[in-house]
């Protein structure tokens, strides 16, 4: 049985990814393979970057990707106004169909596998995740439970004939990180969700986080056996794993939460155009960014950027200058 972990990655979130896979690297050890996940076409540092890691590679089965491209089209058609609502966005085709190639794990080459979204730093083992997946095929570890607005439109009058409350409370989870099972979605499996989203199932799905909520579904659906560490861990043993959290604290290039050490850390909701500014030398302080430094570096500590500038928040409100431009019509560059 192989073990391996995957990552959903193109040349955009470039400099996460270095972070990430040197952080897998520390925390994880060397011995687990690890196969990239195409967003897209945009992929020429990401190509330079695997020929220098033995244990790396690109996952390349075009076979399999349209297999799954065509899925989520197929999933997205039986959606009563999604494309719709998000051509009048201005939006051509499915949004942000990159994110739904994590589904290709699913056809891969690893028996069991870990995903991770590339916007991750692991600071610590896996290996306890992969032992719980000898009792379930799905292991989880966060927090999306508490809200369920950002997996399925609870505004629609279907979802509570699809899903108690009871489920949605305890089996809803973030796509951005998960350990499963090769398999577990066959063509008859595909085929069985297909009907049911056709048969009215389809407005329960969220159009704005597409990848989590078609995932969501297709575990919930399928009655798979679900494990969310965040739910069986006693209060003394719990840690978060968001960017969101401000109160980890930094020792020895790990995060703790109350004297616990995180399994990782998730920067969700930071943009990629923000750690390039901040690799290319722009002083922009956003929260825990030192630990993503030390992992992005850890190889070429000399290109660690020194910064001359006062640092300015990531979340600063705009400069007036800016708004101004913005009153005009003037689009500037990010």
């Amino acid at each position: 049985m192989t073990d391996g972990i995957y990552i959903l990655a193109n040349d955009v979130v470039y400099d996460q990814l270095i972070a990430l896979l040197n952080s897998i690297e520390v925390h994880a050890g060397k011995n687990y393979l690890i196969c990239i996940l195409p967003y897209d076409n945009r992929l020429e540092r990401v190509k330079e970057e695997v020929k220098r890691r033995s244990n790396v590679e690109i996952f390349a089965d075009t076979s399999v990707i349209e297999l799954w491209d065509n899925f989520v089209y197929d999933v997205w058609r039986t959606h009563p106004n999604a494309f719709k609502a998000w051509s009048e966005q201005g939006i051509s085709g499915i949004y942000r169909m990159g994110t739904h190639r994590r589904f290709c794990a699913f056809d891969g080459q690893f028996d069991r596998f870990i995903y991770l979204d590339a916007d991750t730093l692991v600071l610590n083992s896996l290996e306890y995740i992969f032992r719980q997946l000898d009792h379930n095929d799905f292991v989880v570890y966060d927090f999306q439970h508490k809200d369920p607005t950002h997996v399925y439109d609870v505004k629609s009058k279907q979802l509570f004939n699809v899903f108690s409350q009871a489920r949605i409370d305890n089996e809803i989870f973030c796509s951005g990180m998960y350990a499963t099972k090769k398999g577990l979605f066959n063509q008859e499996k595909q085929n069985y969700l297909l009907s049911k989203l056709t048969q009215g199932d389809a407005e329960v799905l969220y159009r704005n986080a597409p990848d989590q909520t078609i995932l969501n579904y297709m575990v919930m659906r399928s009655c798979v056996s679900i494990w969310n560490f965040a739910l069986h861990l006693s209060e003394d043993e719990i840690t978060g794993c968001c960017v969101t959290s401000p109160h980890f604290e930094e020792k020895d290039n790990v995060l703790y939460d109350k004297q616990n050490r995180l399994t990782y850390l998730h920067y969700i909701g930071l943009s990629p155009k923000l750690f390039t500014r901040v690799c290319a030398g722009e002083n922009i302080e956003f929260p825990y960014r030192n630990i993503f430094l030390h992992y992005r570096y850890l190889n070429q500590p000399q290109r660690r950027p020194q910064f001359k500038t006062k640092p300015k928040a990531y979340d600063a409100p705009p400069s007036f200058a800016t708004r101004v431009l913005r009153k005009l019509g003037i689009r500037q560059e990010i």
